[in-house]
Formats: structure tokens, sequence, C-alpha cells
């Protein structure tokens, strides 16, 4: 994507490193859990989950994201012990049969450093780095990518009563301060991705309100990740239940992409890695200065 600083044109992700400049970084979602909202269950041993991440990476996927606790609204914490037994062998699997960068979604640092471990490059938390104090010790002791999400409240709670002022303008403030604590910790700014954190703590007014504002919400800052893949705010919108939600999938992630994210986080890889290529196609076009009809 044409962000336009040079400072925003590269992910380091240490064995990894994407130029955000090429095309839009697609992730494909890995869950290696019996109760997230969309996937839960569907890959009960680590064979089978590493078929599907291959099968991800031939659709197109140019990062697949390993997930072994639940995030979705109401879900209960899984022991760390448990959440490794998940995803250990399945990055240790994948890493043996492909060089496709992976990343770690967790909220725990024992996790991560097992993860990272295993031979993925990445971690993605969904509290920013600050829901283990041993988080961001661990990210600037370790070259891998980061991506660091706004959630208000935990997964048991965000969705009780979410509450702005203004939610645009408190997120950014939340993504300066998350960006300061980094630098402080030596965590080089390229290493990142800042995530709004789609669906946790977010009404659907709010979701779409960040979606349609992506270029404000983090100008000058980092580029962008966008989780809005099957999410409650397209079921909301469009009165369907998760398993027809891939059009308001697409159209979302087509906006996202349009309003200048670099990677979008998705179930439907090979649908939505030509989503986004046909719309950073025509986005290219634009012409500066001329305003659309």
């Amino acid at each position: 994507m044409e962000h336009g600083a040079a400072h925003d044109s590269v992910w380091d992700c240490g064995r990894a490193r994407f130029d955000l400049t090429e095309r839009v970084v697609v992730m494909g979602v890995l869950n290696v859990t019996p109760d997230s909202f969309s996937d839960g269950g569907l890959y009960p041993d680590a064979d089978a989950a590493i078929e599907r991440a291959l099968a991800m990476v031939d659709e197109g996927a140019d990062v697949i994201d390993v997930g072994g606790e639940s995030t979705r609204p109401g879900a209960d914490a899984v022991a760390a012990d448990e959440e490794q037994r998940r995803v250990v062998p399945v990055i240790e699997g994948l890493r043996r049969r492909s060089a496709v960068p992976i990343s770690i979604d967790t909220m725990k640092a024992s996790t991560a450093r097992a993860a990272l471990d295993a031979g993925a490059d990445i971690v993605n938390d969904v509290t920013g780095l600050r829901g283990d104090p041993e988080m961001i010790g661990l990210a600037a002791a370790r070259n891998c990518g980061l991506v660091v999400m706004h959630m208000q409240g935990t997964p048991r709670d965000m969705q009780q009563a979410p509450r702005y002022d203004d939610v645009i303008a408190q997120i950014r403030q939340y993504f300066q301060k998350r960006l300061e604590t980094t630098r402080a910790a030596n965590i080089r700014s390229e290493r990142i991705l800042l995530d709004p954190g789609i669906g946790f703590g977010k009404t659907v007014d709010h979701n779409l309100e960040l979606i349609a504002n992506l270029r404000g919400l983090a100008a000058g800052l980092r580029p962008l990740l966008m989780g809005v893949s099957r999410k409650s705010f397209i079921g909301k919108t469009l009165n369907v239940d998760t398993s027809e939600r891939l059009e308001g999938t697409a159209a979302a992630v087509a906006v996202c992409v349009w309003n200048g994210a670099a990677c979008v986080r998705v179930h439907d890889v090979r649908a939505m890695r030509r989503v986004a290529d046909m719309t950073t196609a025509i986005r290219r076009r634009v012409r500066p200065g001329i305003a659309a009809a």
C-alpha cells in the first residue's frame, strides 16, 4: 500500500520482512481451539491443522496466525500449558513443512516464548502487550514481528457495554501511548503493526466508524492490521449467521484495503486474497486531486 512515510514501508518480522508497498499482507486464521466463534473444533489434531495451514498458503496466505485460546466475547481463559499443548505441535510441524511466516495469537508470554522457540515469527497479542507483564520484555528480547491490538476490557466482558467519547481519537491516543512504551523498551517500530481490534470492546457502530475512518486512525504512526473476517458486526448489519458472512467480509476487507490497511486477517484466504489484490489494483489508479463523483 502507499503509506506516505518510508518508515511505514516495511514490517520486520526477523526471518521474514514484508515490503508493504508491494501488496497487502494476507494473514490466514488457524484456530486450534474447540470454541472459537467461526472455526472452533474444525482442526482436532495437529496434522489436520497443519494441512489447513498449507492449504491457506496455496490459497495466497502470506502469514499463518495460530491461536490456541478463543478470544470471542465471553470466552473463558485457557491455562498456559493447555494453550501450548494445542499450538506448539502445529507450529513445529508447519515449520518443518513450510517457510511461511507464522504468527502466534496469544496473551501469555510463556506461550509466545514457546511458540517462538518452535519456529513462530510474530506475536499477535490482543492485549497490546499489556496483559502479561513479561510480554514486553520478551518482545524486546526476541527479533520477532508484533501486532499491538486495542481492546476495551477483556474477552469475558468487552462486549457488555463498550463506550467511547470519540472512538477514533481514543484508539489513536492508545496507539500513540503503546508506541511510546515499546520505544522505551527498545522495540523498533518497524517490527509493529497496529490493530484497532474490530469486535473487541466495540459496538456495531464503533466497528463501522473505525473501518470508514482508517486513514486518520494511525496516520504517521504505524500501518494497520485489520481483523474483520466473519465478525458479528457483519452478522448484525446483514442479519446473517457466521456461515453466511463471506460477502460482508469481502466488502469490509475491500474498504479496509482502500483506506490503507497493510494487512488483513481472514478465514477465507483465496477469496480475500483476490479482494485485496483487486482493490489495490484499482486504488493505485487514483489520480491525485480528482474527487470521486
